[in-house]
């Protein structure tokens, strides 16, 4: 992998992903002279950047606000359509053109729509202004017959003399003919779709046929149906009859191959669609298929990056097959996943280099990064924010990590046999809420610095004041509903550190106290910072939202009055325990 430096892009609201897979994975002056375009692009970040070999192609990850990603993209396509010849290319992976594809992935603030959009802009520029062949694919496809990728490439490079030219294979944009920039660049297909996941299986044998047979296992499409005289098997239009693998995992695709420089074959799959089916599904399903032909799975491989949710089910699915709490912090479930899935075996790999939002700043805002002393320090300043809402924030924070450690510290013990399920079940939820409640102190201060924003918009004319006024009363509805979030987070870790209080391990029982305490002033100073911003809002033009203050202040004041209940009770209850053990 090309090192790239980390980047922070948290600030930006409105995230597009896009991975262009460029066919050279050999040439590292190519790859980088392709790559160097990309952070031209002002707002723009180059994520990573994986090249392969064998392969001869190198997956490229980049994110940034629509418009700037659209640039960047466009510069990648035209660079790597100077520097690469297609009619010189070889390489193990499926390949179109020297931009083979160009995919515009949603990551935030951004719809699937919007990608669409992105991407047919791109690819009509691309045909436009460098006279390359453009397919468009997935969701961005115009004809269904386009929409899977498999369909578009079908026949590879060197079918495109054959197919430009045609009616059917008419490209969306771009020359329908085969000439001699067409034959240099091949065609470039650009698409938009969810996030795709490049993972490989690793296997203790050379042999290609045994990885292929488990990729028909478990593709999607299955495998050819052939008759008792081992013919294939055709439909009354002429198209081949396919049947399903044994371990068939919707939104898969699979082939089978071997890589000389590890001197072993994997199974190379490309899970188009992580909602459906995740890695560890896919790692187990080959697991299954190669325990039927003798084999055995001894670790796998990740090309490009992959979203923190798919290694954190993955980590869960294992903790809890091993009967251990999957109520841990997020970072020791991400590790549980690497180590069981066996995705250091080829190389390093390291979290914060190949997990989408941890490359991209997309976890734990400033505050939630700080240590202890400087969150304080800073607090301590003459400095409106951070303030009592982060600081509400925080308190709720550190109670749920307080009831977690409770919980975690009944999981296996003896004498709470009965209670397994459920102080598993109240770790988990409080390690949920727990990172809600620190993404909150960050929220806090970006929300009161949209109001200061808001604030200092002109006032000269009525249409300014009009405006500004508007502006401030929209940012402090925001600063409203932040620490209103936070109660009711705070509302529910008071409910779980009574439970645990007493359910749990009895070792503990202060814990849980303290965290029913923590919980309670996280709660009520939540309340204040409610009751702070519906004061600011009452002299400002409600129009936009009429009604907000009203109910958001009935929902603050049922959820205090709740919360005061709740504490009130498990604080008697657990000092009564504590007081009576004496």
């Amino acid at each position: 992998m090309v090192s790239v430096e980390r980047t922070e892009v948290v600030s930006v609201e409105r995230l597009v992903e896009c991975v262009p897979n460029i066919s050279e994975g050999r040439d590292r002056g190519v790859i980088e002279a392709v790559t160097a375009v990309i952070e031209e692009v002002e707002g723009v970040r180059l994520l990573d950047v994986a090249p392969g070999a064998d392969t001869n192609r190198t997956v490229i990850t980049f994110l940034g606000p629509p418009d700037g990603v659209a640039e960047a993209a466009f510069r990648v396509v035209r660079r790597a359509g100077e520097l690469i010849d297609m009619g010189q290319h070889r390489g193990a992976h499926p390949r179109h053109g020297s931009t083979d594809v160009c995919p515009f992935v949603p990551v935030r603030g951004v719809s699937m729509d919007d990608c669409v959009a992105i991407a047919r802009a791109v690819g009509r520029r691309i045909g436009e202004e460098l006279g390359f062949p453009v397919y468009l694919y997935e969701a961005a496809a115009t004809r269904d017959d386009r929409t899977n990728l498999a369909s578009v490439r079908k026949g590879e490079y060197e079918a495109l003399a054959e197919k430009l030219g045609t009616q059917a294979w008419r490209p969306d944009f771009g020359p329908n003919e085969w000439n001699e920039r067409s034959a240099r660049s091949g065609a470039i297909n650009v698409g938009a779709r969810g996030f795709l996941v490049a993972y490989n299986v690793n296997l203790n044998t050379r042999q290609k046929r045994i990885a292929s047979q488990i990729a028909l296992d478990i593709k999607e499409a299955g495998r050819a149906q052939r008759d008792e005289a081992g013919r294939i098997v055709k439909d009354a239009d002429g198209n081949t009859v396919r049947v399903p693998g044994p371990y068939r995992l919707e939104a898969c695709k699979a082939v089978g191959w071997v890589l000389p420089e590890f001197d072993r074959a994997q199974v190379s799959i490309n899970l188009v669609d992580t909602a459906i089916t995740k890695p560890h599904q896919a790692f187990e399903a080959c697991r299954a298929s190669a325990r039927d032909r003798g084999v055995r799975v001894t670790g796998s491989e990740l090309v490009g990056l992959i979203p923190e949710g798919d290694l954190l089910a993955a980590g869960k699915h294992y903790l809890r097959q091993a009967g251990q709490s999957a109520g841990i912090p997020r970072r020791q479930i991400v590790e549980t996943a690497v180590q069981s899935l066996g995705l250091r075996e080829l190389g390093p790999f390291d979290p914060a280099e190949r997990v989408l939002e941890y490359r991209a700043g997309l976890v734990d805002g400033r505050l939630a990064s700080l240590t202890a002393r400087q969150f304080v320090d800073e607090v301590s300043t003459d400095v409106p924010a951070p303030g009592g809402g982060s600081v509400a924030a925080l308190c709720a924070a550190q109670a749920a990590a307080l009831v977690a450690m409770v919980a975690n510290l009944t999981v296996g013990k003896g004498g709470y046999e009965g209670v397994q399920d459920r102080v598993k079940a109240i770790a988990e939820e409080a390690q949920a809420l727990k990172d809600a409640l620190l993404d909150a102190m960050d929220q806090d201060t970006a929300a009161f610095d949209r109001v200061m924003v808001a604030f200092g918009l002109p006032k000269a004319t009525d249409e300014q004041r009009s405006a500004r006024e508007l502006a401030v009363a929209e940012a402090t509805r925001g600063a409203t509903r932040v620490p209103l979030a936070v109660l009711e987070q705070a509302e529910r870790v008071l409910g779980l550190a009574a439970e645990v209080g007493e359910i749990g391990n009895t070792n503990s029982l202060s814990d849980a106290g303290v965290a029913v305490l923590c919980a309670g002033v996280g709660a009520e100073g939540a309340y204040y910072n409610v009751l702070i911003n519906l004061v600011a809002l009452v002299d400002l033009d409600a129009s936009a939202e009429p009604g907000f203050a009203a109910q958001a202040r009935q929902r603050a004041a049922e959820l205090m009055a709740a919360c005061e209940e709740r504490a009130a009770a498990a604080k008697r209850a657990i000092r009564g325990r504590l007081e009576a053990a004496l």
